[in-house]
């Protein structure tokens, strides 16, 4: 799943309702105050069997005198680069603005997907009105009501129909384990990938098929056989200082969408921050393989604990899922960095992990009969039989007479007895609950 669809527009037109409608929950803050979306937000939508990324750019900063040329332009000029898709939204209560033609006019210059959706038509006089849009010169228009829903399957289906045309690319090697090298800007993910390969070219090819957004290069060390997939500095005209966040956001979602593992490089002496837990979510939601890298460790002053305090830091703030491989490197200094090579082989191993059903039920059995389900409503709650599900990453079924009533609270006591018994080091872990 490599495909990203933007969404567009001058504030105030319902660009957070629209994406709320897509992801199916309430995630974007919706205000009729302009300016609302300060972050970035990323979403999955699923329709017709397809899923792909949702993008709302929002990002407006009120008080600007030129809100198009400092703000907008800067986030559509990353979006037109990195998206598949655009979603330019309208707004029929008020028609065609300056600002809306500024956005046309910029559109028409790039040779990319655009659908223009005029949202608020909820009536009939509005439908009439909203034809005005035709004369922005955009082909593919589509008329909704985002807040409730009208019009936005017809939206979904033609966005379904773009991604089976964009899906043509020949898919990289199987088998391969592919590692993304994600973060934010400035935190060494090129220099790590450099250090990796060393100076001798023989070892890094060119792969065919691979998208035309990510570097891909072969390592094939000390009978190691990886790809690797950098997201760094490939584009400097993208590196505007406002919305360099954007910028690394969208390139670490289709990392992610090519890889097994995710290696997160931190800057040391910053610490984690809100961006990289946001692309540590993001990996864990995708279900990939996660080893944290804490890169510039040469700049912090060491005592005799430093290193032990500074990961129980860390590891609070990953939590829930704080069961993934820390390490301290430098690149500056080359130090530990092919460690990392061997942390990842091992999440690897165990992202394929399939535990045999009958040591599986051996083990969770008796874990669930020292400690069961607690009843809820009245009813009591019995857990009969665990199976690993043939998914991709690591998913366990556990049936139950009534599994609706299991808590959130008992599903993390599974997960953990699984991890605990089980070595899924740096893997996101699935369980659902059935009825049997």
């Amino acid at each position: 799943m490599g495909f990203t669809v933007a969404i567009i527009g001058r504030p105030n037109v319902g660009k957070s309702t629209l994406f709320n409608r897509l992801i199916g929950e309430k995630k974007a803050i919706v205000d009729d105050f302009s300016g609302v979306t300060r972050d970035r937000i990323y979403g999955e939508c699923e329709w017709g069997g397809k899923t792909f990324n949702v993008i709302d750019t929002g990002g407006f900063v009120p008080h600007s005198k030129d809100v198009f040329e400092k703000h907008i332009r800067e986030q559509v000029l990353i979006a037109i680069e990195e998206a598949s898709l655009l979603l330019f939204l309208v707004d029929a209560t008020t028609g065609i603005t300056n600002l809306d033609d500024d956005f046309a006019r910029l559109l028409r210059k790039h040779q990319k997907n655009v659908f223009l959706v005029v949202n608020k038509v909820d009536n009939h006089t509005r439908m009439n009105e909203a034809n005005e849009f035709y004369s922005l010169g955009l082909e593919n228009i589509f008329f909704i009501a985002s807040m409730t829903g009208s019009g936005t399957g017809e939206l979904l289906d033609a966005v379904v129909e773009k991604i089976k045309e964009d899906n043509n690319e020949e898919p990289i090697e199987k088998d391969v384990p592919k590692i993304c090298i994600i973060g934010q800007p400035n935190v060494g993910k090129s220099s790590l990938v450099n250090a990796l390969l060393g100076e001798d070219r023989n070892i890094v090819t060119d792969i065919a098929g691979t998208t035309r957004d990510s570097l891909h290069s072969r390592y094939s060390k000390y009978g190691k056989n990886l790809i690797l997939i950098d997201t760094a500095g490939i584009r400097s005209k993208a590196k505007v200082h406002e919305n360099l966040e954007f910028y690394s956001v969208i390139r670490a979602i289709k990392a992610l969408d090519e890889s097994d593992i995710a290696v997160i490089v931190i800057d040391a002496t910053k610490g984690i921050t809100h961006q990289d837990l946001a692309i540590y979510k993001m990996a864990i939601k995708k279900h990939r393989g996660i080893v944290i890298a804490v890169n510039k460790w040469d700049l912090i002053t060491k005592e005799t604990n430093t290193a032990r305090d500074y990961e129980a830091t860390l590891r609070s703030k990953l939590a829930p899922f704080s069961d993934v491989p820390i390490i301290f490197i430098s690149v500056h200094d080359k130090q530990r960095i092919f460690r990392i090579i061997e942390l990842v082989e091992k999440v690897y191993e165990n992202l394929r992990r399939k535990i045999p059903t009958s040591k599986l039920n051996e083990v969770m059995l008796e874990v669930i009969e020292h400690y069961h389900p607690p009843a809820m409503d009245g009813k009591l709650v019995k857990i009969k039989y665990v199976t690993q599900l043939p998914t991709p990453t690591p998913a366990f079924a556990f049936f139950a007479n009534h599994p609706k009533y299991i808590r959130e609270s008992y599903r993390n006591y599974l997960e953990n007895k699984l991890r605990d018994t089980f070595d899924f080091n740096g893997v996101p872990i699935n369980i659902f609950f059935r009825e049997k």
